[in-house]
């Protein structure tokens, strides 16, 4: 019978790459430690073959179902663009190594995190959307699966949390305007704070701090998104000519423009945002990105190691801050 008539079988990869059937199962599940050169063996000979493992085979092999559970949810305060950066990380990092992704909606909380991991769904969970107090991290230290928290809850003993430094990209963008003896921040509107994420109040305390310690007054403006231009005008008519933005970026840009001012040349405005959002105006902003597609692979990356064994303690990380400045800000006298 052909190759091509017949399915192709971890023994056929074996043979080709003249290592063990063993061997193969081990390079592709990365159960034990295998030297590059055999890995490289076995992974042309899979390539060479065309070889795709049974899913169904291999999770009950390994007692695992190859499914990673994410709890996000779909009003999110990042916005559509800002999830779907996370999402599109976390489900390539998980293709990788040949998992899937099953979403769980936050709405259901620590009901859904209980039904996922109680009801054997997956093999470990991300949480997003992280709040201050978050019930979720009470009860994740008992789930029988790894849990990874994307943020930093205040009880985070004993768990897993990665997460942009949110406090040194305060510190950076309030930096750039201490020139200034007023800063304006337009800031995450009552949503988002009444939603506790946990990321909110962590960068106002460095913000803050960063601004006292240079002389600098802070007024925090939390946008509606319902009047989001309204808001800007406002302040501009104030007087306000340092502006430090956090969210809505696109809709302050041109409110300022609406109002006949040109950020570095009238004003000063930076703003927490990706790169890909900060450059796309007249005048690119300088910004601070949140790097969600480094937390992304970051986390999964960790993930893994915690399902393969070879992680080590809990704690917290963070994916470092970095500004770009561009010319969005005034030219020192």
């Amino acid at each position: 019978m052909s190759r091509a008539a017949r399915t192709v079988t971890s023994k056929d990869v074996a043979r080709v790459a003249g290592v063990s059937q063993s061997t193969v199962s081990y390079v592709m599940s990365g159960k034990r430690p295998i030297s590059e050169k055999t890995r490289r063996l076995v992974e042309d000979a899979i390539e060479q073959l065309t070889y795709r493992p049974n899913a169904g085979a291999r999770a009950l092999a390994s007692q695992r179902t190859q499914v990673i559970a994410v709890a996000m949810p779909f009003d999110s305060a990042l916005g559509a663009a800002g999830l779907m950066a996370f999402i599109e990380e976390i489900t390539l990092a998980a293709r990788q190594r040949d998992h899937d992704v099953l979403l769980v909606t936050a709405a259901e909380g620590v009901e859904g995190l209980r039904r996922v991991a109680g009801g054997a769904l997956c093999d470990a969970i991300v949480l997003m959307e992280v709040r201050t107090d978050d019930p979720r991290a009470r009860i994740a230290r008992d789930l029988r699966v790894p849990t990874m928290f994307v943020g930093f809850p205040a009880d985070d003993q004993g768990l897993h949390c990665i997460d942009f430094d949110f406090e040194d990209g305060a510190r950076l963008l309030v930096a750039e305007l201490t020139r200034n003896r007023r800063v304006t921040v337009l800031g995450w509107g009552p949503e988002a704070v009444e939603r506790d994420l946990n990321y909110v109040p962590r960068f106002r305390a460095a913000a803050e701090a960063t601004a006292a310690a240079a002389g600098v007054e802070l007024d925090w403006v939390p946008l509606h998104r319902d009047r989001v231009e309204r808001q800007v005008r406002d302040v501009l008519a104030g007087g306000s000519r340092a502006l430090l933005v956090t969210t809505h970026l696109a809709r302050v840009v041109h409110a300022v423009q609406d109002a006949g001012l040109r950020p570095g040349t009238d004003l000063d405005l930076v703003a927490l945002a990706t790169d890909a959002d900060a450059t796309g105006f007249p005048v690119p902003v300088t910004a601070v990105s949140q790097h969600p597609r480094d937390v992304s692979r970051q986390a999964m990356t960790w993930l893994f190691e915690l399902l393969d064994g070879t992680a080590a303690g809990t704690g917290l990380r963070r994916v470092p801050a970095s500004i770009a400045r561009r010319g969005s800000v005034r030219p020192a006298p």
